[in-house]
């Protein structure tokens, strides 16, 4: 029996050029927007901070301290 992990957050250790699941999921949650990013899509991340981001501005925003959520 497969188990499904359709709608799930995942928790991931973010390293330089790749991550590692640590809780099986789908998709993982943008730290500055919010946003459900599929694992497939997930291109941006920060290892220092171990947070992942849905696109290059959400990444700037973060480094310059911006958030869109609140």
């Amino acid at each position: 029996m497969l188990m499904s992990h359709s709608g799930r957050a995942a928790r991931l250790h973010y390293m330089p050029n790749s991550y590692r699941v640590l809780v099986p999921g789908d998709h993982v949650i943008c730290a500055v927007t919010g946003q459900h990013i599929a694992l497939d899509d997930l291109k941006y991340w920060s290892v220092e901070r171990q947070e992942p981001y849905a696109n290059a501005e959400a990444a700037t925003r973060a480094i310059e301290g911006v958030s869109a959520r609140g």
